[in-house]
């Protein structure tokens, strides 16, 4: 009898000490996982406001008046066009030079084209895609130096109508048209390798406002269809992980974005029928998603382009409710 209690008694305290043990073990995962979350995090919310962005009209034009041009700053004040539509809405293959005297036309694309987008990779600018009568699946390199285009490789179909940004050397195409259907590819390029597909959109989008920030890629709206979208996705090449962070306060497409500081911009842009281009200038908090506007330009203004020069934005011709025009407009943050 005696042994049959002692015996219980040990049983009773291993099955205590059990116990504790597996509390403990389970509280300690607990703390563990909350502390060492594998997800990636986005930065908190930029402590400062978006600044506003004065808005002022160069005081030269472009030779004729263009929209859906190409363009990549060179450097030392100085950005290429290429291609794009002029006011007869004809596809152009101009090549020009501008700095803050006015315009130099230089070589000439292979082929006339425009809604192609480009990026400057080491020292040089390049060109993806585009079309004319159909998409080209080109990717065109310039040298500055020697006023020279040349094709450096194939995407993997036909794109134009994408958005293109850097981001550490390599150059991310996203979303587009092949002459058939929107698509929904963020394909990244660097020079001398290959394209490749590192991620899906959740549908086919053209015309989309994209910028690179907090080694992030921010996409705003785009056409989805026929129809303006107000969606904000970042993509984080680092994962491959695309994230909805919020929506544009109306649909937005053929906007452009660029990156200043802790804040994207979005500039003008038009909703899903064509003569409502708007002249907003939207902040977008990168982390949040949230938005808020912060100027306007001096005319409602879709399908131009922005070229970031220092802490100047050149927003360079682009198409009014009244048709294609010639302006260079000048943005540069001030306090709100």
């Amino acid at each position: 009898m005696w042994r049959r209690r002692a015996l219980a008694a040990v049983v009773l305290i291993v099955g205590y000490v059990l116990i504790g043990w597996l509390t403990a073990t389970r509280l300690a995962a607990h703390h563990g996982s909350t502390s060492r979350d594998p997800r990636p995090m986005l930065r908190s919310r930029p402590a400062r406001s978006p600044e506003h962005l004065a808005v002022r009209r160069l005081p030269f034009t472009l030779p004729v008046a263009l929209q859906d041009t190409a363009g990549v700053p060179l450097g030392s004040g100085r950005a290429a066009l290429f291609g794009g539509l002029n006011g007869a809405d004809t596809s152009t293959a101009t090549v020009s030079v501008l700095d803050a005297r006015g315009f130099t036309t230089s070589a000439s694309l292979p082929e006339a084209q425009h809604d192609a987008q480009g990026a400057m990779l080491d020292g040089r600018a390049y060109i993806f895609g585009g079309g004319q009568f159909s998409s080209y699946e080109h990717i065109l390199a310039y040298n500055p130096d020697t006023d020279a285009v040349t094709q450096v490789g194939s995407l993997p179909m036909p794109t134009s109508d994408a958005a293109v940004a850097a981001l550490a050397g390599t150059a991310y195409i996203v979303g587009g048209y092949d002459g058939q259907q929107a698509l929904d590819t963020i394909i990244a390029w660097r020079p001398g390798g290959q394209p490749k597909i590192v991620a899906r959109l959740p549908y086919g989008l053209r015309y989309a406002a994209v910028a690179a920030i907090d080694s992030r890629l921010l996409i705003a709206g785009g056409s989805h269809g026929e129809a303006a979208t107000t969606a904000m996705l970042s993509y984080d090449p680092a994962t491959h992980e695309l994230r909805h962070i919020g929506d544009l306060p109306a649909p937005i497409t053929h906007a452009v974005a660029i990156a200043l500081g802790s804040y994207v911009y979005v500039l003008g842009g038009r909703g899903s029928a064509p003569g409502t281009q708007s002249s907003a200038i939207l902040a977008v908090d990168p982390a949040t998603g949230r938005s808020m506007r912060v100027g306007r330009l001096p005319e409602p203004l879709s399908d131009a382009v922005a070229i970031p020069l220092g802490n100047r934005v050149w927003l360079v011709g682009g198409l009014s409710p009244n048709g294609p025009v010639d302006s260079v407009l000048e943005l540069t943050p001030t306090p709100p």
